[in-house]
């Protein structure tokens, strides 16, 4: 997709020093994708906040050493 977009040269620079990219279209894929995987981390985050995971009680090293010689 092409877009006409009003960015201060000096962070394009920023970015294109950061990201390692070869142009000025690779730099801001790699910035958007690494922006996009942080938000992911962010919600699952948030997710786990809201919702916290709960641990089985036999959930010790010697419940689970009883589990694996069970079968």
């Amino acid at each position: 997709m092409k877009v006409t977009a009003l960015i201060p040269d000096k962070l394009i620079e920023k970015v294109k020093a950061k990201s390692g990219g070869k142009n000025i279209t690779e730099s801001l894929i790699i910035a958007l994708n690494e922006y996009l995987n942080e938000k992911k981390v962010d919600d699952l985050i948030d997710q786990v906040n809201e919702n916290p995971l709960v641990w089985n009680d036999k959930f010790t090293a010697d419940g689970i050493r009883k589990i694996n010689r069970s079968r």
